[in-house]
């Protein structure tokens, strides 16, 4: 089955969303032009309070764990319900060609967060112009430093549990390099944990014609980089299987010197938290024993940083979602293993102790997808060639993405935004 972009007529919460549409694609086009890194997005704030300025009844606070934006929409009786969507670029240098390719020299919206912002702005619209179609309480948030998986824990050190209505349930959504009308997710763990750990390694210089009176970080890193595959190795019967990688090594800078320290940069990715603990406790020993065997005049430092936890979907939500997007006309995909990339997104519902649920969705025109890559999707696999998200040649398509990311959240929202004399959970539930 070729998924499709979802055109429901223009009803309920959707009512008119059409005529809109050309305008939140602008707002995602200009978002894009001007990426702006972690809690660095002053310019995305001042767009988003713009954006919201010009809405009825939203109560809009800016500011929030430093660059975040909190907007509430009060409609009488109902579940509270927060809608995310985060605000970050990467430094990447963007490769897309597009007329409207970042401005900003090695910043680019790699990610997708422009669309996220954009859609959600979008679906604020949709929320304010139909009152009728809807009731409880909803908190928009827009979260700064999600890529350096700070930005949700600022937002909650800075107590926007306690000012803004606590959540009864939590909604996030993320595009992906798929047709637009597809989403995927799953109940239970559907993105792994990851640590960032940072590696210096100790050594004694010298000169390249006095090797022997050096202790080479070179060499050591280069070592300790061999024996890290060994670790992930040893966990490979774990299904799914911790993930491993040095994405970096940085020592000296003139072939003739050898260096006092070599620092690497790695990531680990997991699945639970004992295996989480005894990978970082192997990388750990294997740092210390090659520091050891090639005597290193001082142990290495050893730094864990920009953590993200597991984002964990609640199975029952998870499935009211689901079924409210195919009952639009989505295209749903229960993934048979979590996914390995990784979020902040789950703390909001930890700390609130609420259900959340993340769906990751197509951004892609499906006339791109041919009968091979069609056929690649419905084994669960992603197309050859597939540019993915933070890849310098990475951009969702403006039109599909932004209307995908629009009537995704307000069909989710819906589900428990419905009134009740037109509700019609239950009964999708009981089916």
């Amino acid at each position: 089955m070729r998924p499709q972009l979802p055109t429901p007529p223009d009803t309920g919460l959707a009512a008119g969303l059409a005529a809109h549409l050309p305008h939140w694609e602008e707002v995602y086009r200009e978002l894009h032009a001007h990426p702006e890194l972690a809690f660095e997005e002053h310019r995305t704030a001042a767009t988003v309070l713009h954006e919201l300025s010009r809405l009825a009844g939203w109560d809009v606070t800016g500011q929030v764990g430093g660059t975040g934006v909190v907007a509430v929409l009060r409609n009488g009786d109902g579940p509270v319900l927060w809608l995310r969507a985060d605000m970050d670029a990467l430094p990447v240098h963007e490769a897309t060609g597009l007329p409207y390719a970042s401005t900003e020299a090695g910043v680019m919206h790699a990610c997708g967060h422009d669309v996220h912002v954009a859609a959600l702005l979008g679906a604020c619209r949709q929320l304010a112009a139909h009152p009728e179609a809807w009731q409880g309480t909803v908190v928009a948030v827009f979260q700064p430093a999600e890529e350096v998986g700070r930005g949700a824990q600022a937002m909650l050190d800075d107590g926007v549990l306690d000012r803004f209505p606590r959540p009864e349930v939590v909604l996030g959504q993320h595009v992906g390099p798929l047709p637009a009308g597809l989403v995927i997710t799953r109940p239970g763990t559907v993105m792994a944990a990851a640590d960032s750990v940072r590696v210096t390694l100790h050594g004694a210089g010298a000169h390249a014609s006095t090797p022997h009176l050096a202790v080479d970080p070179v060499v050591m890193a280069a070592a300790v980089v061999m024996r890290l595959q060994t670790l992930s190795a040893r966990f490979a019967p774990l299904i799914p299987p911790p993930l491993l990688t040095v994405g970096a090594l940085h020592a000296g800078t003139v072939p003739n010197v050898i260096p006092h320290t070599a620092e690497l940069l790695c990531s680990l990715r997991t699945f639970d938290e004992q295996t989480r603990e005894e990978a970082l406790a192997g990388l750990g020993r294997i740092v210390r024993a090659e520091a050891e065997a090639q005597d290193a005049p001082a142990p290495p430092d050893i730094q864990t940083y920009d953590s993200f936890p597991l984002t964990v979907n609640d199975a029952d939500a998870t499935e009211r979602v689901l079924m409210a997007l195919e009952a639009g006309g989505t295209l749903g995909h229960v993934l048979p293993a979590p996914l390995s990339a990784s979020e902040d997104f789950g703390r909001f519902a930890t700390a609130a102790g609420c259900p959340s649920v993340m769906y990751h969705f197509g951004g892609a025109d499906p006339a791109d997808f041919d009968a091979e890559a069609v056929a690649a999707l419905e084994r669960g696999a992603l197309p050859p060639g597939t540019v993915m998200n933070h890849s310098p040649r990475y951009a969702p398509s403006a039109p599909h993405a932004v209307a995908a990311g629009v009537r995704h959240l307000l069909t989710a929202a819906g589900e428990w935004l419905t009134p009740p004399a037109t509700a019609n959970s239950s009964e999708r539930t009981a089916r």
